[in-house]
């Protein structure tokens, strides 16, 4: 059986869907939140590197589908905020936000919203249109995707199978990190294997042009995620704040838009707090968005918006529908990882 339609199988989801119509009596405003980085097709995704970091397309397919037939409502971060301040009773609204944005966002991830006729956000690192922030693990992933080896401080790796490929992945990424300045290893990795950074930077990056291909999308909104993806915690409060104010400057001065919605790079409560939040109010957002799991709910601070991440191994509409009724938040909550 193929995974689409592995995907299909009714079984977890009739478990899990009864929950949400228990939610639905219990709650008042029930919002949740999505995000997800890069999107592949099923194929692409099974041979990828660093496969997790991507979503499926035909899974989001199938959730966007889902989501209209059991009635939730697929809107703007605008939207969400009136929607939580409003409260209605039974009001269930969705959002999805693509953090970073890449090459793949304006290809594959927003025509498949505007297929569907539904609006998604766009947190963009302008480090990414600018040139700026070396994308270092977009580029070792291609170069392992499309070499049967490469050379690794000196020494050759085989990667010639998907099971190589993502073990030395893992690895490298692992390593460049333990070291610091993983971009430092990366530009030697690019000149020991004959790799042009900023050609490889191009293949992956979204542009200044793609972005003002979206700008005027009713269906395409644009947020900040800072200006190089640092962790904003670890800044100093005049760093920080340039990151995050520097990138709605950025935005509005390059797109002419108003730029009103920042998501945290780093989401968890260890990547953001009080301090960092006071600094997103003081850059003029009127929301700020983390990672920790959760639902929205009436009157929900908008400057510590829960969010639940979809990656590689979300390609099941149960574990969906435990984001939904927000199982997944209490969870997080119980084990310590927020």
């Amino acid at each position: 059986m193929t995974i689409a339609a592995q995907a299909w199988l009714p079984g977890a989801e009739l478990l899990v869907r009864p929950m949400g119509k228990l939610a639905d009596t219990i709650f008042g405003t029930r919002g949740c939140l999505f995000t997800f980085h890069r999107a592949a097709t099923s194929k692409r995704w099974e041979t990828l590197p660093n496969r997790n970091f991507y979503l499926d397309v035909a899974f989001l397919d199938r959730l966007l589908r889902y989501l209209e037939r059991t009635g939730w409502a697929v809107v703007t971060m605008d939207e969400a905020l009136r929607r939580a301040a409003r409260g209605d009773t039974g009001d269930r609204f969705v959002n999805f936000s693509v953090d970073d944005c890449y090459r793949d966002t304006f290809e594959t991830v927003v025509p498949l919203f505007r297929k569907h006729g539904v609006p998604v956000t766009l947190f963009v690192t302008t480090g990414i249109p600018d040139g700026t922030m070396p994308m270092w693990c977009a580029g070792l992933e291609d170069v392992l995707l499309n070499r049967a080896r490469v050379i690794v401080d000196g020494g050759t790796v085989e990667v010639a199978t998907g099971e190589a490929k993502r073990a030395a992945y893992a690895g490298i990424a692992e390593a460049w990190e333990q070291r610091g300045a993983p971009e430092r290893s990366y530009a030697a990795f690019c000149v020991d294997n004959g790799v042009d950074e900023k050609a490889m930077h191009e293949t992956h990056a979204i542009s200044w042009d793609m972005l003002e291909a979206l700008r005027d999308d009713p269906l395409v909104e644009i947020g900040g995620h800072s200006v190089s993806h640092a962790r904003i915690s670890s800044l100093s409060e005049a760093d920080a704040f340039a990151e995050i104010d520097g990138c709605r400057k950025r935005l509005e001065e390059r797109l002419g838009i108003a730029v009103r919605h920042f998501a945290f790079p780093y989401g968890r409560s260890g990547d953001c707090g009080p301090r960092d939040f006071d600094l997103v109010r003081q850059a003029g957002y009127a929301s700020a968005a983390t990672t920790r799991k959760g639902l929205v709910r009436h009157s929900h601070d908008p400057l510590r918006l829960p969010r639940n991440t979809l990656d590689g191994s979300h390609r099941h509409l149960a574990l969906a529908e435990l984001h939904l009724i927000g199982a997944t938040g209490v969870a997080a909550r119980v084990l310590g990882r927020v």
